[in-house]
């Protein structure tokens, strides 16, 4: 029998491809378990009909393709995905948004600044395709990258957080077609370098995360015009996301490895003011995202080799504590990146 040759010294994307290709091969041939104790492979749910609803995807340094959405098939949560975006890898998927091709995307800065990015300027492409890039039209400074993209929904709120942990929400209004591309939100060198975005109906609660797994939900309403911290950060930790929440909000959070859970937001008790340092929200040391679901959505994640996965949301648990969270996506030698989610 030839023994498995050595593999560490050979390219990433390489070395996951070979080690998915075996992970697929392990499980049809039923590796060390009797054919009676294999589960069987779920039948593969029929494709969504046809949709004007586009997965967008992004990296830091402006590649951008767009799909439309029924063109991902729906896997397992655990399963390992398929190959998207074809980009280099020192400029890997950063950003994934899901809009209608009528709709206008919110493209956000390191810097603080926005830009309108209509999706049917964005050339359609097939799932694996190098995309556009967008730096040049964008006119984005050397030291500049993308950080968010949201469609525009023209109604509420834009919530930004900063690496500080410094907050600041603006109108919708303020995003409209008649704005100046590159607009400043704010001023980095006062609050610190954008870092993350979400929607917001702009009556309820603010919830920011960090890396290492803590997370505060304060009321919206704290939030003075100009801006004021959000959440206390301990030093060597970072803010990944942030997000609009209720009472009866779900939220789905997740770290690198591709663990996540759905956290239940009436267990997850508002602080009385902003600011404060937070508490667990899921135990890891590497979280990546947290955003408000419904049980019936979709939710897509890719990696930094670009693997991309499509399951249904309610095969997530929905926990009141915090936990480890369980496998959402299989990784071998990759990380999880970004998530986004339908919300139907």
């Amino acid at each position: 029998m030839i023994e498995r040759p050595d593999l560490s010294q050979v390219d990433p994307a390489i070395r996951a491809y070979i080690q998915t290709l075996e992970a697929e091969l392990d499980y049809y041939k039923g590796k060390e378990k009797p054919l009676s104790e294999i589960e069987p492979e779920a039948p593969q749910e029929a494709e969504e009909p046809p949709t004007t609803i586009n997965l967008v995807v992004m990296t830091a340094q402006g590649l951008i393709k767009r799909t439309p959405r029924h063109h991902y098939q729906h896997q397992r949560r655990g399963g390992m995905g398929i190959f998207d975006l074809d980009a280099p890898k020192e400029d890997a998927p950063h950003i994934l948004a899901l809009a209608d091709e009528k709709q206008t995307l919110l493209v956000f800065t390191n810097l603080a600044r926005v830009f309108r990015l209509p999706i049917s300027q964005i050339s359609e492409s097939p799932i694996r395709a190098r995309g556009q890039s967008l730096a040049t039209r964008l006119g984005l400074q050397p030291d500049e990258h993308l950080v968010a993209a949201l469609p525009d929904l023209a109604r509420g709120a834009v919530a930004l957080a900063s690496e500080r942990g410094m907050v600041r929400t603006l109108r919708h209004h303020v995003f409209g077609e008649y704005m100046r591309p590159g607009t400043a939100l704010f001023n980095p060198n006062q609050l610190g370098q954008l870092v993350t975005a979400c929607l917001t109906p702009g009556d309820g609660d603010l919830l920011i995360a960090t890396r290492r797994g803590k997370a505060i939900r304060f009321s919206e309403k704290l939030v003075p015009p100009q801006g004021g911290p959000g959440i206390r950060l301990e030093e060597g930790d970072d803010v990944v996301a942030i997000a609009a929440v209720y009472d009866d909000s779900l939220v789905f959070v997740v770290d690198d490895q591709g663990k996540g859970t759905i956290r239940q937001m009436a267990s997850f008790n508002p602080n009385k003011s902003s600011g404060g340092g937070g508490k667990i929200i899921m135990n890891s040391d590497s979280l990546t995202a947290a955003l408000t679901v419904q049980p019936d959505a979709d939710l897509f994640m890719i990696s930094q080799l670009s693997k991309l996965i499509r399951f249904k949301m309610n095969e997530v648990p929905v926990k009141d504590s915090n936990v480890q969270g369980v496998i959402c996506m299989n990784l071998r030698a990759d990380l999880v990146t970004a998530v986004t989610v339908t919300q139907p």
